[in-house]
């Protein structure tokens, strides 16, 4: 039973189906005009067609400067294209959708870039009057709220920083004064919206950086978040410019350091590395009397984890972007009771890659050549293997070399599952062809694999046969001592 993550759920006047959000995750598909076109109304319609509860639409400008294919909200020109995609994704299903606005400072391929203390008042005041007129763009274009970009490198969270070197009224040496940019915003986004249309953050729950900010902090930002009126918390963590790799010809990428590594955390983390930031922050502002959603986010997507994490009362929404990107089926095949058939992320991170290069964002584990994720057929034939032993495995100079025949059918790809010394099963790879080197094992342990072939709508075949391996451990001698 998945009761918890298929629960409605009410967020100032916005009925939301179930507690599964599809974070903001750039795409790519817009041109540099930034006009909502065809592929992005369809990537948006897909997680409608998975009735995702909520999605947010990728980040998106509320100002003019260039930043490559983004979204835009800056004029009224934009609003026609907005609603054709609102229009859309009303009509698909009970998905309600809401707009990332984000404003960003400027960057070079020199690898200069604009700070908030080089910012004027009267910039500041531009700001902030941009985020008002966006805001009310996105409520005329059929959104059904708006959320608020405060996190990662953009202009708003460099505000909360503990590195904003302002030393005016948002002196950053005080809590109180890296919080009022995001309090000035606030006040003039809610004048123009309303008191009932949601306004949604999100924000860092910790910076990731050195000496940035830490839960410490971020509970009290969040407090303060809730005082203002706020009406759910989305968090994540990381992705600063001040630990970004800078490279010959290109602008900086704050995605590229330490700090981006944990935003988007790749297959060597654990699964859930951040649940802990929500599970507190959420403790934190409900001891203070505010009940609004705080969304957990970070490597979940196992429908029993996201259940867990809700009955436990450690979130009230999960985030899952990179999960829901893989498959965006995923809500309805776990209220369809055929979780069997979701088509499960590896954070490979192709993606971000993906992103990084200013390319079309699509996925590892969709079919060749798909711009969109496939959709979900419950009736379409799974992949079968043609002999009974179609997996071997050797153990060549510490890796284990895995080697397949290909299943017959419509195969999209294979997934690889492992346990070591007879523990859980884990998917650890999932391929296109037939090899792969796991060269993560230590000798001494046993290890059994077997692999499953999928198709293009998440149904997969019978495991293989299993392979088991007890790995010797090395020899180590001491060097001969001279005569």
């Amino acid at each position: 039973m998945r009761d918890h993550i298929l629960t409605p759920l009410t967020i100032n006047g916005m009925q939301v189906p179930n507690r599964t959000v599809v974070p903001a995750m750039v795409t790519r598909l817009s041109g540099e005009d930034g006009y909502v076109n065809q592929a992005i109304i369809d990537r948006y319609v897909s997680y409608a067609k998975g009735d995702v509860g909520l999605i947010i639409v990728e980040a998106m400008a509320i100002h003019q400067s260039k930043s490559g294919p983004l979204l835009r909200i800056s004029d009224d020109k934009f609003i026609e294209g907005h609603r054709k995609l609102t229009d859309a994704i009303h009509r698909t299903s009970q998905s309600k959708v809401v707009p990332q606005i984000i404003h960003f400072m400027k960057v070079a391929r020199s690898g200069w870039r604009q700070t908030i203390d080089m910012l004027s008042e009267d910039d500041i005041t531009a700001i902030i009057r941009d985020f008002g007129d966006a805001a009310l763009r996105a409520k005329e274009a059929g959104y059904d709220g708006v959320e608020l970009h405060s996190a990662h490198a953009y202009t708003l969270s460099s505000f909360l920083s503990r590195h904003n070197k302002r030393r005016d009224r948002y002196d950053g040496r005080s809590l109180e004064g890296r919080l009022r940019m995001f309090g000035d915003v606030m006040a003039e986004v809610r004048s123009k919206v309303g008191k009932d249309f949601p306004i949604g953050v999100r924000f860092l729950a910790d910076e990731m950086i050195k000496d940035g900010y830490t839960l410490e902090d971020s509970r009290l930002i969040a407090l303060r978040m809730a005082q203002l009126g706020v009406d759910y918390i989305s968090l994540s963590v990381g992705g600063k410019f001040e630990d970004a790799i800078l490279q010959d010809g290109l602008p900086p990428y704050p995605y590229t350091g330490y700090s981006g590594e944990r935003c988007m955390p790749g297959a060597s983390f654990p699964k859930m590395p951040h649940i802990h930031y929500a599970a507190a922050i959420k403790e934190m502002i409900n001891a203070k009397g505010f009940d609004i959603p705080v969304i957990s986010v970070g490597k979940i997507n196992a429908p029993e984890d996201a259940e867990r994490l809700l009955a436990e009362g450690k979130a009230d929404m999960i985030g899952m972007a990179r999960q829901l990107l893989a498959d965006p089926n995923w809500p309805k095949k776990v209220a369809q009771d055929r979780e069997q058939d979701i088509v499960t992320c590896i954070y490979c991170n192709v993606c971000k890659q993906l992103d990084e290069k200013f390319k079309e964002v699509t996925c590892f584990l969709w079919p060749k050549g798909y711009l969109q994720a496939p959709d979900y057929d419950p009736d379409m034939t799974a992949p079968a293997w043609e002999d009974d032993s179609p997996l071997n495995a050797t153990y060549v100079n510490g890796a284990v070399k895995l080697k397949w025949t290909r299943a017959s059918g419509e195969v999209s790809g294979y997934d690889l599952y492992r346990t070591e010394d007879n523990g859980a099963v884990e998917i650890i790879e999932a391929k296109k062809g037939g090899k792969f080197d796991d060269k993560t094992v230590l000798g001494g342990l046993k290890y059994s694999y077997y692999i499953r072939a999928y198709n293009k709508s998440g149904q997969a075949g019978p495991p293989s046969n299993v392979v088991e391996l007890e790995l010797p451990i090395e020899d180590f001698l001491p060097q001969q001592t001279a005569s």
